[in-house]
């Protein structure tokens, strides 16, 4: 596997975790006032997975 092919891969791998964490964040924000504590885990959580997605495309272009 070339790194282009392998790098598209880790896109695809990492934008179904950023898409996981945004649906957590979604359904915390739902669930509210319950499970309030955890906002700031789930939002930081969700903050890395875009940002590393985001890292991933920049290596691409």
């Amino acid at each position: 596997m070339d790194e282009n092919a392998a790098l598209k891969d880790e896109i695809r791998k990492l934008s179904a975790r950023a898409v996981a964490a945004k649906m957590e964040l979604h359904d915390l924000s739902e669930e509210l006032p319950l499970g309030w504590e955890r906002i700031l885990e789930v939002a930081e959580k969700t903050r890395a997975a875009y940002a590393a997605l985001a890292e991933a495309r920049a290596k691409v272009k």
